[in-house]
């Protein structure tokens, strides 16, 4: 016995430690986090002494689990001579063995592989350890991980598998069923590349040759996920090899494919969407595997490589909530990825160079993040467009990340489909046992180069000659199979001759295939895509249920510590502009929106880094006791209603994968609200790659609706370049908004840069209450959070209120009016302040609430009270290139039909200046410009 466990129950013993080590602020848990009861392991006394009396013997066991993987020769296009690689530590003279030494093998390495588990030379048990740990089909890398019941588990398992499939006396074998079954895939992924290749010369297919085994890991991932009562798979995967994987394993018909080929989009003719190449094409399918329904997503993929894993983690996590999962069930002991899994497929030179992998790594086991692990798989052609593998990293292994987060690594040859097939079986019981990521780096090659119109002997004549000179995976295994009797060549050609007339078959049936409309269906049934008319939605509420929401959002149990400013400013301070129905402020109407959503069922997270306090220590949605540092969340105590709760996501300090992950859980459910939020808007920039390629585009690409919100904090307060702007500019470039002609609900992102309390209020809300998702990006105050002119009264929250997408001037009599500024946000109030000042009674100052969609109809009607007005100026804090000028001018000139002049800051590289005063000199001269 190699190991004992003292509890049945299951645990999750080093992600608990690592949350002690952290000191995350809840050791009873919080709402969507809870740390799993502790698991205690030892190991066996017998197998303790066997090692102390053996103890150098062990030394060299060890030896060969810590460095065996470095001679073993699982590349099969090396152009590297590992034989002639040597070891020091893997010499048994190193540690005084002689060849004929006798030891006893119990409790140094598992047993049954050895005969009767006797005693054996030191020469035996050196050949051993040589075939598990420095073979041709396999190796594994896990010294490094903490935990040692994990490595005490993988070494068991592993030199089961190493070698127990040949001596017959491991549970890790491939029936002969099993093995004709992977013989037709790799026949059928072979065979469609070679049909593209002939019916489609001029296309880049991004196949699969050389990487066929790719088929044989998804055949043992489905049958191992659902014999461990799986349902649900959310999968991440680049382009290569993905056409072959769907038209064969995930039920796509290949006359959707060659519909696109002919020139024709994906969705049905009435879908509003541009469509997208074949590379990025989805799947989500209800399949059956040994008798058990099991779902698989795959997700959507831009070509920015490696950009749809985090969007798979945060879509795993949603549905991990939807069907309480790990921390969302009542169960205590329940961990994640109990039903559903995430599953992750690399490229080995994106998996190596991509930043946002790191990111993802980072983020596996942080609290609100976590999704009970993810499998990966690294399909590792050896080359990266045309760079060959040891120069595109500083590391031995592509696989090396996954160190950082102690994540053991299988490398496999990609020659070996069966042992592919036995690697992923081993992953998967790993990734049940501890719920941790795992990898799997399958060595194979790329036949053809980036792709098949492409050459690669250009840049890599050496090892192009070793792969032209070699037959196939498929037919590799097709021979042995026929050696070992297992497949005769009349059955293998049969399968390659009935799969190439079906595709043949499909090919004719292209002509007349008709796209279904997969979207707005189950979890999206009752949606749809927005109309070309812009619409008012009733989002406001009746002001006593508010009131007792807002108290509620800052009740507290008797005995918990807070701390005695915010008991003030924040608890007394909510309590009292609640009670009044006055002043009510920034935080207040969040939380006032967030609450009420609750109460109506709907779930709310909001991430970001320190979301619960906010940047600007005004939220303070989670509460910490001074005294015990315990995490408390308010509203998530709040009765009545329909059960709605809260999830505060404090996020590692990274934009691209936080927004991706949002993202992710964005597209998965519509009844959820998703907050982003980001510490300054600037750093938006940061995940520009999840904004321009799924955000903004989504939709527009693939019919995926989402209603991800992102608050941007903007304003030009004197804190220079990086902490002012939120680049409003390339948000409203890359919307779809019309210069010619009236916008409607359906442009493809909405953006906001709210004046008032209760405007944001009504625009937290409308994203759940309308019959379709947009994306919100909520151009987010600072100095308003706390601006007595930028708060609301609970008439402004009552039903019948909404948000407007323009406010006009009460204050001012039309008649008098000689000239409209229009602006937008926070300029406004630094322009009310000064007009006041200045006792100036002509100049009308209205704001732009709404950029996008353009508020053409509503601006048309504030404008026309001012009959005698002569002069219509923009005015803007941020420089001429930026801000909303550009795209406020030709809208407002050809909608309003009249001219409209600038008045800001002058045209600049950077968005602010560091030095005090000249900012105070650009905003006197804005002021006066403006007001003259």
């Amino acid at each position: 016995m190699l190991r004992q466990i003292t509890t049945a129950r299951f645990s999750q013993l080093s992600l608990v430690q690592q949350a002690q080590r952290r000191g995350y602020q809840s050791v009873n848990g919080v709402y969507g986090y809870r740390p799993l009861p502790k698991r205690i392991f030892r190991v066996a006394d017998e197998v303790l002494q066997s090692r102390n009396a053996q103890g150098n013997v062990y030394r060299l066991v060890e030896a060969y689990r810590k460095h065996g993987h470095k001679l073993a020769t699982v590349n099969p296009i090396s152009l590297k001579d590992q034989q002639s690689l040597t070891i020091d530590e893997l010499n048994p003279q190193y540690y005084g063995l002689t060849p004929d030494q006798t030891v006893q093998p119990q409790g140094l390495i598992s047993a049954p592989l050895l005969p009767v588990g006797g005693p054996a030379t030191v020469t035996e048990l050196a050949s051993l350890l040589q075939e598990i740990y420095c073979g041709s089909a396999v190796s594994a890398e896990f010294d490094y991980i903490e935990n040692l019941e994990e490595r005490e588990w993988l070494a068991h398992h592993f030199e089961q598998l190493a070698v127990g499939k040949q001596r017959q006396q491991s549970d890790f074998t491939v029936s002969n069923d099993a093995r004709r079954q992977i013989a037709e895939l790799l026949i059928k992924s072979q065979t469609w590349d070679n049909f593209m290749a002939i019916r489609f010369a001029s296309v880049k297919r991004y196949g699969g040759e050389g990487a066929e085994s790719l088929l044989p890991f998804y055949w043992q991932l489905l049958r191992s996920a659902a014999q461990a009562g799986i349902e649900d798979i959310v999968v991440a995967m680049p382009h290569r090899g993905r056409m072959p994987l769907q038209t064969t394993m995930l039920n796509m018909r290949p006359a959707k494919i060659f519909h696109k080929l002919s020139g024709e989009s994906e969705f049905p003719d009435d879908a509003p969407a541009m469509s997208d190449t074949l590379s990025h094409f989805h799947t989500s399918e209800d399949l059956e595997v040994d008798g058990k329904k099991l779902h698989i997503s795959l997700i959507r993929n831009p070509s920015h490589l490696e950009a749809a894993n985090p969007v798979s983690m945060g879509k795993t996590r949603s549905k991990q909530q939807t069907v309480g999962d790990g921390a969302f069930s009542d169960d205590p002991e329940k961990p994640f990825a109990t039903t559903v899994l995430n599953v992750i497929v690399h490229g080995d030179a994106a998996f190596a160079g991509q930043g946002v992998n790191q990111e993802c790594l980072n983020m596996a086991y942080v609290p609100h993040f976590e999704v009970g692990g993810s499998l990966h798989l690294i399909v590792n052609n050896q080359i990266g467009f045309t760079t060959p593998g040891e120069r595109g990293r500083s590391t031995d292994y592509t696989s090396d990340l996954a160190k950082t987060i102690q994540a053991p690594v299988f490398h496999v040859n990609g020659d070996n489909p069966e042992m592919v097939v036995l690697i992923t079986q081993l992953a998967m019981q790993y990734q049940r046992a501890f719920r941790k990521d795992i990898f799997i780096d399958m060595n194979c090659f790329r036949r053809w180069g980036h792709n098949e119109m492409d050459d690669p002997t250009f840049t890599n004549p050496s090892v192009y000659q070793i792969i032209h000179n070699r037959k196939s995976v498929p037919d590799l295994y097709t021979e042995k199979l026929v050696r070992d009797g297992v497949l005769t060549t009349v059955q293998a050609e049969a399968m390659r001759t009935d799969y190439w007339n079906y595709l043949d078959a499909e090919l004719k049936l292209s002509e007349s295939y008709k796209p279904e409309a997969n979207y707005f269906k189950k979890q999206w049934t009752g949606l749809t895509s927005a109309t070309d008319q812009l619409t008012v939605w009733d989002t406001g509420l009746d002001y006593q249920l508010l009131n007792y929401i807002g108290h509620q959002s800052v009740q507290l149990p008797e005995d918990f510590n807070v701390h005695p400013h915010l008991l003030k400013t924040h608890i007394d301070g909510r309590r009292k502009k609640l009670d009044s129905g006055e002043k009510i402020d920034w935080s207040t109407a969040e939380a006032l929106a967030i609450g009420s959503l609750m109460y109506q069922g709907h779930h709310v997270r909001i991430s970001g880094e320190d979301v619960g306090r906010g940047t600007f220590s005004h939220r303070h949605v989670m509460l910490v006791d001074q005294k015990t540092n315990e995490m408390y969340i308010p509203l998530n105590s709040l009765k009545g209603g329909h059960g709605g709760k809260l999830e505060v996501a404090h996020s590692i300090l990274s934009e691209e994968a936080v927004l991706g992950y949002e993202y992710g859980m964005a597209i998965d459910d519509p009844q959820k609200l998703i907050i982003w939020e980001a510490q300054f808007g600037d750093f938006a920039n940061g995940a520009q790659i999840m904004i321009d390629n799924y955000i903004i585009t989504g939709e527009t690409k693939w019919m995926d609706s989402n209603g991800l919100v992102l608050l941007l904090p903007h304003g030009y307060d004197g804190a220079a370049s990086e902490h002012s702007s939120c680049r409003i500019e390339r948000f409203l470039q890359l919307c779809d908004s019309k210069e010619t002609a009236p916008d409607g609900d359906n442009v493809n992102v909405n953006i906001v840069n709210p004046t008032t309390s209760a405007q944001y209020f009504h625009v937290l809300r409308r994203q759940l209450l309308r019959n379709f998702r947009k994306p919100l990006v909520v151009v987010a105050p600072k100095i308003m959070l706390r601006h007595p002119a930028a708060t609301s009264t609970h008439v402004d929250f009552q039903p019948g209120t909404h948000f407007h997408n323009v406010l006009g001037d009460p204050t001012i009599n039309a008649d008098q009016v000689r000239k409209v500024i229009i602006c937008s946000g926070k300029h406004f109030f630094v322009l009310d302040e000064a007009r006041k000042t200045k006792g100036i009674n002509d100049i009308a100052l209205i704001r732009l609430e709404s950029l996008c969609p353009f508020p053409a109809y509503e601006l048309q009607q504030e404008l026309a009270k001012y009959k005698q007005a002569k002069s219509f100026v923009w005015s803007q804090e941020e420089h001429r290139n930026m801000g909303a000028w550009s795209f406020v001018r030709p809208r407002f000139e050809c909608l309003i039909g009249k001219e409209l002049n600038y008045v800001g800051r002058a045209e600049a590289a950077t968005t602010a200046t560091g030095i005090g005063k000249v900012h105070k000199r650009e905003v006197e001269e804005i002021i006066a410009k403006s007001l003259n």
